[in-house]
């Protein structure tokens, strides 16, 4: 079942890009931190968006990880880690669901000291295990443990939040 159709998926990319450019407009640059696949495409929908208003430097940034397994391998940045200390710094991924997967997206974080850290997503549910704040969310949803959540961002398509 479709829950938020295109136009408005597109709608909350441009509010997150206001918000967070509100939130940091003493920011000369931005770093957003994409996760995964889905986590970096939103990242770079939001990033288009935010250098379409053109008052701070939007860079992107990928973090890999292996989100079922997260201690089993490396969590990689595509960018050496101690660029971004004292930087601004938005980890984004398209749901939070427990948390566990932003909460280890920052493991390679901890070895420097940001300026800022926050997080944002399109979709942030309520089963929170662990202790993880999101500051910018498209929509949050109260669903039950067996409910899944699909988020379709692919280029070149109509983009869907569907409840499964």
């Amino acid at each position: 079942m479709e829950i938020i159709p295109h136009k408005q998926v597109k709608q909350k990319i441009k509010r997150l890009a206001i918000e967070i450019l509100e939130h940091n407009y003493d920011q000369e640059v931005i770093y957003l931190i994409g996760i995964n696949n889905n986590g970096f495409r939103f990242a770079k929908l939001i990033q288009k968006e935010m250098q379409s208003m053109g008052s701070a430097e939007v860079r992107l940034i990928n973090v890999r990880l292996n989100t079922a397994r997260p201690l089993e391998e490396d969590i990689t940045l595509s960018v050496d880690v101690d660029t971004l200390a004292g930087k601004t710094l938005i980890l984004v991924d398209d749901v939070a669901n427990s948390g566990r997967t932003l909460f280890y997206a920052t493991k390679p974080l901890m070895e420097i000291v940001p300026g800022r850290l926050e997080a944002a997503v399109l979709v942030d549910r309520t089963h929170k295990m662990f202790p993880v704040n999101v500051d910018y969310v498209g929509i949050s949803l109260a669903t039950t443990l067996k409910q899944d959540i699909q988020v379709d961002l692919d280029d070149g398509r109509a983009f869907a939040v569907e409840l499964n």
